[in-house]
């Protein structure tokens, strides 16, 4: 039997675990709630750099690595990478498209978070949307500024700073609140691409606000690249012919 190790934690990584049978692996970082509907393996936490994916992909005899992380889990990637090299398992690689400015758009790029706290530096009400790593900076606040940050648990909050607990997919109408709630003057955000969090971005231009973009990391080549959850799926059904994506046996 052809085994795939699914490395995820995104919403289109849940979508191909769903079409995963019991044979198959679903790896998770364990940030946020686990689902409770899949057929196959779930496995939650690291595995110990290269040398604990390699021995955990030899062990599990793991024909095919599918690499359906963040777009910004670098580190990730590149190990599924590096272990593919060092096994010969083939390392296939879901990369959404990043999204790309529209007439309106007011785009400032930062390589690194120091930049983004230089860019945001004239605003007053700042929305973060980069996860938890603002959590950190918390008692670093300018006195000039309240700082809304967005991840995916809720977290205490201080006098400057208004912490939100959700996950998308985001309607347009409830960031439309959400902006005119936490006065928003200036959105900060990774470049995810996808719509499951685009209407930040049509807010922001509707409202004629910056927005401070995260400069996306470089991921390592691998032996087949995926635009969508479609063509990955059909993909791998070929791979796995003539065993059935989905196996329905208890």
């Amino acid at each position: 039997m052809k085994r795939i190790l699914l490395l995820g934690g995104t919403g289109d990584a849940l979508t191909i675990a769903r079409r995963l049978g019991h044979d198959h692996v679903y790896s998770l970082a364990g940030l946020g709630r686990l689902p409770g509907d899949l057929a196959c393996s779930v496995r939650v936490g690291g595995f110990g750099g290269v040398e604990g994916l390699q021995a955990f992909i030899e062990a599990q005899s793991i024909g095919l690595i599918v690499d359906a992380t963040h777009p910004y889990a670098a580190q990730m990637s590149r190990h599924a990478s590096a272990v593919s090299a060092l096994t010969s398992v083939p390392c296939w690689a879901l990369r959404r498209a990043p999204w790309q400015p529209q007439s309106g758009d007011a785009w400032c790029e930062a390589t690194d978070f120091p930049s983004i706290l230089d860019s945001i530096a004239p605003y007053h009400h700042p929305l973060w949307t980069l996860g938890r790593e603002p959590l950190a900076y918390l008692d670093e606040i300018p006195p000039s500024q309240h700082w809304t940050i967005r991840c995916l648990d809720a977290y205490p909050g201080n006098a400057r700073a208004t912490i939100i607990g959700a996950r998308g997919p985001f309607s347009l109408d409830g960031e439309r609140a959400l902006f005119t709630t936490q006065q928003t003057d200036v959105l900060i955000s990774k470049n995810s691409g996808g719509a499951a969090t685009e209407a930040k971005l049509r807010v922001a231009r509707e409202r004629d606000l910056p927005v401070v973009m995260l400069q996306r990391p470089r991921l390592p080549p691998v032996e087949r690249e995926f635009s969508d959850t479609s063509s990955l799926l059909d993909a791998l059904a070929a791979w796995l012919d003539p065993y059935p994506l989905f196996d329905k046996t208890p």
